[in-house]
């Protein structure tokens, strides 16, 4: 029986989470990166460059699924040549991965796409995987994504793209830098307050990941997050509540772009943006969330 499942990109943050939930249910992981080979905590690391073929592409043949998480990061400021890197980086690993596939004599038959809520630009319209797209660079950058995704059918290999959401959880991802400015008590609204977080839990995220891999029925493209979004005014205030600090003062636009650019070296519009997404496609499929309460969520990761 095939049991192995190839992670691309999969040393970041929700890559970690998944290969430590796959090697407790007895999956060999392998997970494909641009630091050095060996074996890890969880799983066997082995080098690739994320654009061309190599030794590395041997590890699809006979496996189980492949997971692809590999993109440069968006949380930096977008210069030319960063715009550049967001773009290639997610285009180039696609095409890779595709002729990789192609070359196997035992395909997978999986590969799972970790993409963006950020197609849907910034909205507080409650959107669906039909809604219609926003505007802007990272929409562009969504569209391009996706479309390299689905440009080439495998005949042997689903495909299925999970847009993801918020994704909450200990020791790191979209959470950490949150609880630091809360423990300084600076955890107040940001911006408008009204902009929206489109969140889920990582175990929920990971559950979704399992689903894809072991359910035949799903392909496309799927809203990977929480059925309960919030508002960024009412995610800070449960944060705050959670972890037993009081008021704090709102962060306002100008200063947040400020506070942006020169200490965070990152994009203002990714703390000032939002959209309102719930998962319609998983929900209709019967997907069972087991995080659906922020408030009862924040309290389970917090305890450590």
């Amino acid at each position: 029986m095939k049991n192995k499942i190839v992670l691309a990109g999969g040393s970041g943050f929700l890559g970690h989470a998944l290969a430590k939930c796959l090697t407790a249910k007895g999956y060999e992981v392998v997970i494909l990166t641009r630091g050095s080979a060996g074996t890890k905590a969880y799983g066997r690391s082995v080098q690739w460059d994320g654009r061309t073929l190599g030794e590395w592409a041997q590890e699809l043949d006979g496996s189980l699924a492949v997971v692809n998480f590999t993109g440069k990061s968006v949380n930096c400021i977008y210069s030319e040549k960063n715009r550049e890197e967001i773009v290639s980086s997610r285009l180039d690993s696609v095409r890779v991965i595709d002729e990789a596939i192609c070359a196997c004599s035992e395909p997978p038959g999986v590969l799972v796409q970790a993409g963006s809520l950020a197609i849907f630009g910034d909205t507080t319209s409650l959107c669906t995987e039909e809604s219609p797209h926003g505007t802007g660079f990272s929409v562009e950058v969504c569209e391009r994504w996706e479309a390299a995704f689905f440009a080439r059918q495998l005949n042997r290999t689903r495909k299925v793209l999970f847009r993801i959401g918020f994704a909450l959880g200990r020791n790191g991802g979209a959470l950490e830098p949150l609880i630091k400015l809360a423990k300084l008590n600076l955890g107040g609204t940001v911006g408008s307050g009204r902009q929206y977080i489109s969140w889920l839990h990582v175990d929920d995220l990971n559950e979704m990941f399992l689903a894809a891999i072991k359910e035949e029925a799903m392909s496309g493209i799927y809203n990977a997050t929480g059925p309960a979004p919030v508002t960024n005014r009412e995610f800070m205030a449960t944060l705050r509540r959670v972890m037993n600090k009081g008021w704090a003062p709102a962060a306002p636009t100008p200063l947040v772009k400020l506070g942006a650019y020169l200490f965070m070296r990152t994009e203002p519009d990714l703390a000032l943006t939002g959209r309102n997404c719930v998962p319609q496609r998983l929900l209709d499929y019967g997907f069972a969330f087991r995080h659906t309460n922020l408030e009862e969520t924040l309290r389970d990761l917090l305890r450590g």
